[in-house]
């Protein structure tokens, strides 16, 4: 009997040490998955402050209407606090910008590249030279248009044609074109 029971004491504590075991790997996940809950609940405020308030959303995006812009007008528009021109190419203005040899160009883009299929005819720009951030002209009625009829940057002497391309002057690059759709036949939304 001695030895019957010399071997059921090894196999009760091996049984008890099974058990210890498992409680001290529950009590290791509970307490990472706690920290991990913690961790979360102290980055979350962190993050959450970086995210854009409301009034930066609403600036995020402009929406403006396009259908009393004649063949040949432009017009002012404000995005991101910036300016926005919007012009209605009349046909000549089409063809002259096809007409250029886009290898030419200091910036190689076409007036296809440059406008939205189905409405070549509007070209969207923002109104803001590549060279150093000045307000070109051509934009409104009288204004001085460039060698090219396009804009002016009477800052430093930049010329665009009327695709908005860089053509004569400092500028390095072409001026910018926003990301924008057409969310009716009238109406843009820029942004």
């Amino acid at each position: 009997m001695a030895e019957t029971t010399g071997t059921a004491a090894p196999e009760s504590i091996a049984d008890q040490s099974d058990e210890g075991v498992r409680r001290r790997d529950f009590i290791n996940i509970a307490a990472v998955s706690a920290a991990g809950i913690g961790g979360v609940a102290a980055v979350y405020p962190l993050v959450s402050q970086m995210s854009p308030s409301a009034d930066v959303l609403a600036e995020s995006t402009t929406e403006v209407d396009v259908s009393a812009i004649e063949a040949g007008q432009s017009i002012k528009a404000i995005f991101r606090k910036q300016p926005l021109f919007i012009k209605r190419l009349t046909a000549a203005e089409i063809a002259d910008a096809n007409g250029v040899d886009v290898a030419s160009l200091r910036d190689p883009e076409s007036l296809a590249d440059r406008t939205k299929p189905g409405n070549e005819d509007i070209l969207v720009t923002m109104g803001v030279c590549t060279h150093l951030g000045c307000v070109p002209l051509g934009a409104a009625e009288g204004e001085a248009k460039g060698e090219f009829d396009g804009y002016f940057c009477p800052c430093h002497g930049s010329h665009y044609d009327t695709a908005g391309r860089i053509r004569k002057g400092p500028a390095p690059t072409n001026l910018e074109v926003p990301e924008y759709e057409f969310t009716s036949d009238t109406v843009i939304r820029v942004g």
